[in-house]
């Protein structure tokens, strides 16, 4: 397909878009988790339940791929092929919040009927965050042209965090001094915050050859991808992409239980790993844009990998020496800030493997696929640190990250221009 020359918007339009479109995906995400068992628990639902209802409700996230082709084929016919469908899903995040308000206000939490109610808003706010999360993903990757996808990655994960944080801290101040009415009202009015910005946002041009069919929308990502690719290179990118985050997975699994062990308060931890934590991150997402804009994807990719594998041996540092609180100061920031560095790389990387005749999809399906190093990758971590112990199984987290170096050689080298099958408009054969 061919692109127009010059991108819709300017620069700044551009980012002031995609750092809109970041806050209103990070806000509903810490709704339904922290938010969520905040309230159950002021309201004395019972410990089981309260494990239970805010992991049930999250379930969307990881099957969102499921429904993402239907969102490259049907259009909605209003602003343009993204935004039609972020303005909807903006709407309907804002009235299910509204809906939890009132719930929270009426005080009919504990029963049996109020908490089916509950958890039915929870699952239906997760599926219009989880699909908002596709739409956002894929305006991003189809707005952005490739000089500003590293600064773009950068503002969507600082903006992203900013959402969480507003949440997380903002949401909790307002219920304790007015209530869990209030709380859930001040997200909904968040998110109604950003419906201007959609409306104003860049409007995407229509792709050339747009998607015809469901069978087309369901088949088509994956024949795209191989056809661009090549069936031998195609594995090696998916397991690129599986792997270059598999450190993080591996440290985030039993970071918290390690602290517990070694000593560290619930206030202490608490306190470092909330907001200094993000903190951090944001100044690494900043770094990260940076660096991007000067270095390009490939060095960056290297660079922040090696930042990455730092910042695990920062935990394996502090249990192996100790340092009391200044040594868990040093590792939470050093772990934060390389998290806020790699997480610009990588969504750059997504972006530069997505074409946007089907970036809902393609974006979706990649997102899934990093998900796994965070979850299946990541169940052997309890065994391994009983079997090596902390120090040594930090120290293996930093190791995890020499398969994804070994790939990189031959997909995103040091010297070259971007990652070897990347989507080039001026290469689509359609």
């Amino acid at each position: 397909m061919a692109q127009p020359d010059q991108p819709p918007g300017s620069a700044r339009e551009r980012l002031v878009a995609v750092a809109a479109e970041g806050l209103a995906s990070g806000a509903p995400l810490n709704v339904g988790s922290k938010l969520l068992q905040g309230w159950l628990a002021a309201n004395n639902v019972p410990l089981e339940l309260i494990g239970v209802i805010p992991q049930l409700a999250a379930l969307p996230y990881g099957f969102k791929v499921l429904w993402a082709p239907l969102l490259d084929r049907w259009p909605l016919p209003w602003l343009d092929r993204r935004r039609g469908w972020m303005l909807a899903l903006q709407l309907a995040l804002v009235g299910v919040l509204l809906l939890l308000a009132a719930l929270a206000a009426s005080g009919s939490a504990t029963g049996p009927h109020g908490l089916q109610l509950a958890t039915g808003l929870a699952l239906l706010l997760a599926t219009a965050s989880a699909t908002q999360d596709i739409v956002v993903d894929a305006y991003r990757t189809d707005l952005l042209p490739e000089r500003e996808r590293g600064q773009g990655a950068a503002t969507h994960n600082f903006s992203y965090r900013t959402g969480m944080l507003l949440v997380s801290s903002g949401g909790f101040l307002l219920a304790g001094r007015f209530g869990w009415g209030a709380a859930f009202t001040g997200c909904a009015l968040l998110m109604l915050l950003v419906v201007p910005f959609t409306l104003r946002a860049p409007a995407l041009p229509p792709v050339a050859h747009p998607v015809r069919s469901l069978r087309q929308a369901v088949l088509g990502p994956a024949r795209e991808f191989l056809r661009r690719t090549g069936p031998n290179q195609a594995p090696w990118l998916l397991l690129l992409v599986l792997l270059y985050r598999w450190p993080d997975g591996l440290l985030a699994a039993l970071s918290i239980a390690f602290l517990k062990q070694a000593g560290f308060s619930d206030a202490q931890i608490g306190l470092l790993d909330g907001g200094w934590a993000i903190a951090a991150t944001m100044v690494g997402t900043v770094v990260g844009g940076v660096l991007f804009a000067r270095l390009g994807m490939n060095r960056c990719l290297w660079l922040f990998a090696v930042v990455g594998a730092a910042g695990n041996l920062g935990y394996a540092a502090l249990a192996r020496f100790g340092g009391g609180l200044p040594g868990l100061i040093a590792a939470v920031s050093l772990e934060n800030l390389a998290n806020g560095m790699v997480g610009a790389g990588f969504v750059a990387l997504l972006m530069s493997l997505c074409n946007p005749r089907f970036s809902a999809t393609q974006y979706a399906l990649l997102s899934g696929i990093y998900a796994l190093s965070r979850t299946l990758l990541a169940l052997p971590s309890g065994w391994l640190a009983a079997q090596l112990g902390w120090g040594d199984y930090f120290l293996a987290t930093a190791l995890a990250s020499l398969p994804a170096f070994g790939l990189m050689l031959h997909l995103v080298p040091w010297g070259g221009d971007g990652c070897r099958g990347a989507f080039h408009p001026d290469r689509d054969p359609t």
